[in-house]
C-alpha cells in the first residue's frame, strides 16, 4: 500500500509546486479583447472635379488602440478602403452628370467598425467636348498657420477656356488636399506641430487638365506646447540646368554660425555641405551634379548642425526636375 501511495503524493506535490511557481512568476493576464469601435469620422466633404471622379475628404477618427483603415461608401456600398494615414481619396469611373451619396467609416485592428458618417451628395460634371488646354497657374498662394496642426491657404483664381473645377494642394509632389474650383481659400488639417512645409497649388478643369504649379508657399506650424524652437533651414529653393542642381536657403538662427548642412535626396542621405570659419551670413548656396536622368523629379531636404553638435530639424521638402 505504501509504494502505491508515494507516486500519488509526489504528483500532488509537483502540481502544488507548479501552481505556486506560476502564481509567483508574475505572468501577465491575457490582454482583454478589443470591442470598442472607433469614433465616427467628421468633416466629410465630397466634390466632383471632373465628369468621372469625385474627391472625398474627412477628418480622422479616434480609437482607444488606433484606427487602422477607412472604408468609403458610395450609395451605401463600399467602393474603396484606404489606410489610416489617408484622410482623402478619389472615387473614379463614375458616369457623367450622375448624383451619388458618399459616406466613410473607420476600422481598428480588431475589426471594430464605427458607424458611417452621414452621407454627403455629389454630382459628377457633365461631359464636355474635347478639351486639351490646361488652366493657368494659380497666383499669390499664401499659407498661414492656425496653430500646431492646421493652416489656411489663400490664392488668386486661375483661368481656363472652359472653367476651373478643382484646386489641388501638393506637398513635395504629393497631393494633400483638393478644394472646389470656385474656392480661393482652403483649410489644411492634420499637420505636424513645429514642422516646415512647402506647398504648391494646381488648377484642374473638367477634362482633368492640370495647370503648372503655383509659386510655393512656405509654412511652419506652431510648436507643440513645451517643444523646443524649430531649427530647420528656411525657404529652400532648387533650380536645375545642364545636369547640375543649385540650392539656395536661409540657415536657421542657432546663436552661432552654421558651418555644416546635411543634404538628403528622396529621403536618403546624400552629402554634407561644409563651410570653413566664415559661413554665409545670409542666403546660402550650393551646386552639385544631379546624377539622375533628365526629367527625373527629386525631393530635397536640408538640416543644419547645431552648436551642440546635434542635427536640427529638416527643412520643408522641395522638388526639382533634373534638366
Amino acid at each position: 500500500m505504501r509504494s502505491s501511495q508515494r507516486p500519488l503524493a509526489a504528483s500532488l506535490l509537483t502540481a502544488a509546486m507548479l501552481a505556486a511557481l506560476v502564481a509567483c512568476s508574475g505572468a501577465a493576464a491575457p490582454e482583454a479583447k478589443d470591442t470598442t469601435p472607433p469614433t465616427v469620422p467628421t468633416g466629410l466633404t465630397a466634390a466632383s472635379g471632373s465628369s468621372t471622379t469625385v474627391h472625398v475628404m474627412w477628418e480622422a477618427a479616434t480609437d482607444d488602440r488606433g484606427v487602422t483603415r477607412y472604408q468609403v461608401l458610395q450609395d451605401g456600398r463600399q467602393v474603396k478602403e484606404v489606410p489610416a494615414t489617408a484622410v482623402m481619396t478619389d472615387v473614379t469611373g463614375l458616369a457623367p452628370g450622375a448624383r451619388h451619396a458618399f459616406a466613410v467609416r473607420a476600422l481598428d485592428a480588431a475589426g471594430n467598425t464605427s458607424p458611417a458618417t452621414p452621407a454627403v451628395p455629389a454630382t459628377t460634371l457633365r461631359a464636355t467636348t474635347e478639351d486639351r488646354e490646361p488652366p493657368t497657374a494659380p497666383r499669390a498662394l499664401r499659407a498661414t498657420p492656425d496653430g500646431p496642426t492646421t493652416a489656411t491657404l489663400t490664392w488668386t483664381a486661375a483661368r481656363d477656356d472652359t472653367r476651373v473645377t478643382a484646386y489641388d494642394v501638393y506637398q513635395a509632389g504629393v497631393r494633400v488636399h483638393t478644394a472646389p474650383g470656385t474656392a480661393t481659400t482652403a483649410r489644411l488639417a492634420g499637420l505636424r506641430p513645429g514642422t516646415a512645409y512647402s506647398l504648391t497649388l494646381r488648377a484642374r478643369d473638367a477634362a482633368e487638365n492640370s495647370s503648372p504649379d503655383s509659386a510655393p508657399a512656405e509654412l511652419t506650424t506652431a510648436p507643440a506646447p513645451g517643444a523646443p524652437p524649430n531649427t530647420s533651414p528656411l525657404a529652400l529653393r532648387a533650380t536645375s540646368a545642364r545636369g547640375e542642381i543649385t540650392l539656395t536657403w536661409t540657415p536657421p538662427e542657432t546663436g552661432a554660425p552654421v558651418t555644416h548642412h546635411e543634404l538628403h535626396i528622396d529621403g536618403r542621405f546624400a552629402t554634407t555641405v561644409v563651410w570653413g570659419a566664415d559661413p554665409p551670413s545670409g542666403r546660402a548656396s550650393y551646386t552639385f551634379p544631379a546624377q539622375a536622368e533628365p526629367g527625373t523629379t527629386l525631393t530635397l531636404t536640408l538640416r543644419a548642425r547645431l552648436p551642440d553638435g546635434t542635427w536640427g530639424d529638416f527643412s520643408a521638402p522641395h522638388t526639382v526636375v533634373v534638366r
